[in-house]
């Protein structure tokens, strides 16, 4: 017999086996699919003056990785890759604080302007961003592309933010400012972490987006991974096109899922860390002042007893 749940009904065995067959199919087309890719790539290729090459998974297209001032080379484009990124997710953040409680003040002389200047960055092309502060500002080729990140990701991030400050109990708001905490230090070190760890699975998303832009570095001759791959293919020659290709995907793919894991650690030490002391009043209050319905929870000095 089948059980009811919340929003469904259990499937009866007639929809089991429906859904067991719709798998099966399902799977039998991604082999198929897959095998069709493996065939292609192994089929020779041939010019359209009737010159044949091997195909694409030939020992012969990989044999330069064998060459270790390749490996250098693809790592001194990963390492640039990497310093940019990491450089730009720090200022991407530390500017999308700065937008999001811009965007939130009380008084319109700031929230007005600010609004306008977000919503100037978060139109405009990174490309075009970055070759205009390399003609414009002079800065160089690795900050050129790390402020045109910043800028852009920044916005992005502050709205972000923004809309977790806003999701959040007023109540969060009330209980900073009736401990005597001002409105600033509230939003700082009340409102803002909670906002940061409900946000966080946006922000990670943004980060490895934020990583992959790095590859428009191009437009300004930084030689991060995808040019640095590119340069590699036009110097041993067309024949080893894809395989620097799949080895840039195979470096792209660990680096960004390395990011994502770390973003799933802090997700869990956030959530963590906020259970722990969710009733603690000691100092701020802990991030959300015990908060319960809005209502706070006051601990009695050490040595009285409560009545």
């Amino acid at each position: 017999m089948s059980q009811a749940t919340v929003l469904y009904d259990a499937p009866g065995p007639k929809a089991r086996t429906r859904s067991r067959i719709i798998s099966v199919l399902g799977v039998l087309a991604l082999a198929a699919l897959l095998g069709w890719v493996v065939w292609r790539l192994i089929q020779p290729q041939v010019a359209v003056n009737g010159n044949e090459t091997p195909g694409m998974l030939d020992p012969s297209r990989w044999d330069v990785l064998a060459y270790s001032e390749v490996w250098q080379y693809i790592g001194r484009g990963a390492w640039n890759t990497i310093r940019a990124a990491a450089v730009a997710m720090v200022g991407a953040m530390l500017l999308g604080m700065l937008f999001a409680f811009g965007r939130l003040a009380d008084s319109a002389l700031v929230r007005v302007p600010v609004a306008v200047i977000l919503e100037f960055f978060r139109g405009m092309p990174v490309l075009l961003m970055m070759l205009f502060i390399l003609l414009v500002a002079s800065t160089g080729a690795f900050w050129a592309v790390v402020i045109a990140l910043i800028i852009y990701n920044g916005a992005i991030v502050g709205e972000a933010l923004r809309a977790g400050i806003l999701a959040l109990n007023k109540g969060q708001r009330e209980a900073g400012l009736s401990i005597g905490l001002t409105p600033v230090r509230t939003r700082l070190l009340i409102e803002f972490p909670q906002a940061f760890t409900q946000m966080l699975p946006i922000l990670v998303a943004q980060m490895v987006v934020l990583l992959k832009d790095t590859s428009l570095g191009y437009i300004v001759a930084y030689s991060e991974l995808a040019k640095t791959v590119k340069d590699a293919s036009t110097f041993y020659g067309n024949r080893y096109l894809f395989t620097f290709w799949v080895v840039a995907v195979v470096i792209y793919l660990a680096i960004n899922l390395t990011v994502s894991w770390f973003g799933r650690r802090m997700a869990r030490f956030a959530a963590a860390r906020g259970g722990r002391g969710a009733g603690a009043t000691k100092g701020l209050a802990g991030p959300a002042a015990a908060e319960a319905g809005g209502e706070i929870a006051i601990t009695p000095p050490p040595g009285s007893s409560a009545r």
